[in-house]
This record gives structure tokens, sequence and C-alpha cells, in this order.
């Protein structure tokens, strides 16, 4: 089977690379010659995962998965959010956005957050979602060179090492995007 991954950030596609058995082979955005930013201006994570996976099968007509992820901090009611990638601005800038969001929970000792991730596949004329969340506290400073967004500020519950302290494999047993992949897995080898 060939899916187009609706993404082209390395460190997502090899991510779900790694989860996917080899009888699925993915291609990237770049893969398939689409060079332009698929606009995310939905208000819900799950919602920007639909308009990318919309926009392929729309443009391309391939069958086609998107995921969009966040980091929901309880303390700033859901914020980042959808908005998690340009929390500091359009930069997209990582540092940048751990430093907003470390800067915003100064006064607040409730660090509970979660990461979350929603999965749209467009499959045989059929729309699916699968979502994978992670509950967890943001820690008061960087730990970790591992991983990439706010992974070195995110520890799950349970958990004594922050995401960017992981390995990929150890990341991908209890990610948010390694939950919602092994459901995408799941259906996929039903089919």
């Amino acid at each position: 089977m060939k899916l187009i991954f609706a993404s082209n950030n390395p460190h997502k596609i090899a991510e779900i690379r790694n989860q996917l058995p080899h009888t699925i082979e993915i291609l990237s955005l770049e893969d398939i010659g689409c060079v332009i930013d698929i606009p995310e201006t939905a208000d819900t994570i799950e919602g920007n995962a639909i308009l990318k996976a919309d926009f392929i099968k729309r443009h391309y007509g391939y069958d086609c998965f998107a995921d969009d992820s966040g980091l929901e901090v309880d303390a700033l009611n859901g914020a980042p959010g959808v908005y998690s990638a340009r929390f500091a601005g359009p930069q997209r800038s990582d540092s940048d956005n751990i430093d907003k969001l470390l800067s915003d929970l100064e006064a607040h000792t409730d660090r509970k957050a979660n990461f979350k991730t929603v999965i749209a596949l467009h499959l045989q004329g059929e729309l699916h979602l699968f979502t994978g969340l992670v509950v967890g506290e943001i820690i008061a400073e960087r730990k970790g060179n591992d991983g990439f967004g706010y992974d070195p500020v995110f520890k799950a519950i349970g958990m004594d090492k922050t995401f960017a302290e992981l390995t990929l494999v150890e990341k991908n047993e209890i990610s948010h995007r390694g939950k919602a992949v092994a459901e995408l897995i799941a259906f996929l080898n039903r089919q």
C-alpha cells in the first residue's frame, strides 16, 4: 500500500515511517511535488488535520493522511493548542515557542498539559479520524536534545524524562502521535 503523508516535516515523517510496517510505503508532499504550505485555518486540531488531508485528495487525487498536533496547557485555557507551531509568531521557532510558554507559565503552579494528535485518513473514498493523547506536565527548564517542538519541556505522567530525553522508539511507545499512528496502523491492517 502506498499513502501520501501530507507533511514535509522530516521529524514527523521519520517518526511515522519508523512505526509503519514495511508493507505500507509513505510518500511526503515533496515526493509528489507539493511544495506549498497547506493552509491550516481551522480552529481545532481535528479541523486542521481534515483540511490538509482534503487538500491533497482534492488537488492530487491520492489516498492520503494528514496529522495535526498541539500542546494544550490547562493553566493557559488549552493554549497554545491549534497555534502550537506558531505560538510565539509566524517564524515557527521551537525555541521561541518554548520561551513564550515558559514565560506564560511563570506565575502558575498548575503545569498540567497534554499533547494531542489527530490523523485524518482519506482511503478509498472515505474519511477516517484517529486520535492520540498523552497527559503530562510542563517542566521549568529544557532537558534533552532529541525530539522537536515542545519535547524538551514536556514530561509525560509516570516518566522521569522529557520527550527530548527519550529515544525515538521510547517516544513512539507513549507519545500522542505514536498512539494515533498505532490506531491508524491497526485500521490499515484490517483493510
